[in-house]
């Protein structure tokens, strides 16, 4: 029985555009793939490792020609809408009662920042969460291990009676692995609102 949904939020609840924004970043640093300093530091980042300041200063200091602005926006690119159907739906999920609810992020300060500025709405969804958990808050990251174990852990959960949905295979081959049940939403077919009707074999 299901008794707890994790949920993304990336192309889970807000849309992105994930290669638009690398192709848009390579174009702007005149590069053909990011080297692993760059992927590094990014992780970093996404991990609390480094405060906004450290990273931004550290593209700042790589592309001489490029000031903070230019950097910044260039690495919120990714950010696109947030359908309020979506927000409609999980409403509905909080007032029900029926499951715990939590969001499990690869989010780094930059990006909840813009959401924060841009989604009028961010108060309303995060408060229908019981738990809400950024990468670069607790400093773990998907697809580690480690990142469920600690969901699990502190939440006194059971992998099977947990319900992760996620748009990466990655992240969700992690989860099944541990023993969670898993929905790899696809996003560029299926919407979040589908959840029961997609997996009713889990319900």
């Amino acid at each position: 029985m299901i008794k707890t949904l994790i949920f993304d939020f990336g192309d889970v609840f807000i849309n992105l555009d994930k290669q638009g924004a690398l192709d848009n970043a390579l174009n702007l640093f005149n590069l053909k793939t990011f080297t692993p300093d760059l992927n590094a530091t990014n992780i970093a980042y996404e991990t609390g490792q480094i405060s906004t300041q450290e990273f931004v200063s550290f593209y700042a200091d790589k592309f001489k020609n490029l000031n903070e602005d230019e950097i910044i926006n260039a690495w919120n690119y990714i950010l696109k809408d947030f359908p309020e159907h979506r927000l409609e739906f999980l409403k509905s999920l909080k007032e029900n009662g029926k499951y715990q609810l939590i969001l499990l992020s690869n989010t780094n300060e930059l990006h909840i920042d813009w959401i924060k500025e841009h989604i009028s709405f961010y108060d309303e969804f995060k408060a229908c969460f019981d738990i809400f958990y950024l990468s670069h808050e607790i400093e773990l990251r998907k697809p580690n291990t480690d990142i469920f174990q600690f969901v699990l852990t502190e939440n006194n959960l059971k992998a099977q009676e947990c319900l992760f949905i996620d748009d990466l295979p990655e992240n969700t081959e992690t989860a099944q692995i541990m023993g969670f049940n898993i929905w790899n939403i696809k996003p560029e077919s299926e919407d979040v609102t589908t959840l029961f009707k997609t997996n009713n074999h889990l319900f």
